[in-house]
């Protein structure tokens, strides 16, 4: 089947057969919380069953249950936010979010509370994101994101560039991305000249997370990304029923460096509001990211990684010298979990209701 537009309502789903009446009103429940759109070229992949495609991006009862540890705002953006639209959790680095538009809103998505609710940033807003980026000397690298900075236009994306290219010490720019995966036709060369406005080192992350998404389509349109000059690395997220097993892994790993696009990070799922369903335990995760060592290429290894909640930081999972600075116990006086890393110092409380699944999650580094 092909469509013509994309899908943006429960209704529209059971219209095109993505969806059946009888669970109509599940979906509206979870589409009045969370934003739900899916592109004409995710749609003609969506099969009847539940496959990796159609769980990633058709909403399911499921959203609705939520968890005690599961979090609105789960890799801490406010507490590292000093102005709209900017996120400063490491020295050399921020995201700039002109957008919290998609092309597709993701199932599994980690800032799910707020996309799909709001557009581009205001210029007043965009202008203030800008002053705070110049006023910082230490800013190297400017990491633009969302939403998805590719649903922006190519004039507001080549605007973006532009602006940036005017401060001097920020030197890197990388866009992330599911737009080149998701939209593949919208990669034109009006969006690629763009991307290149700024003059800078750019890099671009596409996103996906199983190799089905990776149609002679979204090939094409990574080529023209890789054509153009732009490096190009990966980003995935480990998703249960999506991507939780060797071959799927393996598999989306040999076709990202098949289309010039080199592994980076798999992320342990987030604590997002109704994902549970998604996440797997930290052993099956690094059991899976070792199982890639060895019998696939260097080129294909991406680096398994943990947000802390709370967005105090970003820890490898797959590496046993990190391992070792990472300790969870059960706290005696207050009867929840305490979780402290030693480097960088951090200590994080969570209440006990979070202590069997954290137990679990976190029984790679052991307890004491």
């Amino acid at each position: 089947m092909t469509f013509a537009r994309p899908l943006r309502t429960p209704a529209d789903l059971v219209n095109a057969g993505l969806s059946t009446p009888d669970v109509l009103s599940d979906l509206e429940a979870v589409a009045a919380r969370y934003a739900v759109a899916i592109t004409p070229a995710m749609a003609e992949l969506v099969g009847p069953e539940d496959g990796p495609i159609r769980r990633q991006f058709v909403p399911m009862a499921e959203e609705l249950t939520h968890t005690p540890d599961e979090m609105a705002d789960p890799i801490g953006d406010q507490a590292h936010s000093p102005v709209e639209g900017i996120v400063h959790r490491y020295p050399d680095r921020v995201l700039l979010i002109p957008t919290h538009t998609c092309a597709v809103y993701c199932r599994f998505c980690f800032r799910r509370e707020v996309v799909g609710q709001v557009g581009p940033l205001s210029a007043q807003a965009l202008d203030r994101a800008m002053a705070y980026i110049a006023d910082h000397p230490a800013i190297w690298e400017v990491i633009v994101t969302g939403g998805d900075p590719l649903a922006l236009s190519p004039r507001r994306l080549a605007d973006l560039g532009r602006r940036l290219a005017q401060i001097a010490h920020v030197k890197i720019v990388r866009f992330h991305t599911r737009v080149p995966v998701v939209d593949p036709g919208a990669i034109s060369p009006d969006l690629v000249s763009a991307l290149k406005a700024s003059g800078k080192a750019v890099w671009l992350a596409v996103h996906a997370n199983h190799a089905d998404a990776l149609t002679p389509a979204a090939a094409l349109a990574i080529g023209r990304l890789a054509d153009a000059g732009i490096p190009l690395i990966g980003q995935t997220v480990l998703l249960a029923g999506v991507n939780d097993n060797p071959a799927a892994l393996e598999a989306l790993m040999r076709r990202f460096v098949e289309l010039r696009v080199k592994p980076y990070y798999l992320h342990h799922g987030d604590l997002a509001p109704g994902t549970a369903h998604f996440r797997t335990t930290l052993a099956v995760g690094q059991a899976l990211a070792a199982g890639l060592r060895g019998p696939v290429s260097g080129l294909c290894q991406p680096t398994y990684v943990l947000d802390i909640p709370g967005g105090h930081a970003r820890r490898r999972s797959a590496c046993h010298t990190c391992c070792s600075r990472v300790t969870v116990r059960l706290s005696p006086t207050s009867g929840g979990v305490d979780m402290r890393i030693r480097r960088p110092q951090i200590s994080i409380h969570l209440p006990v209701s979070s202590a069997d699944r954290l137990s679990a999650r976190f029984a790679w580094v052991g307890t004491t």
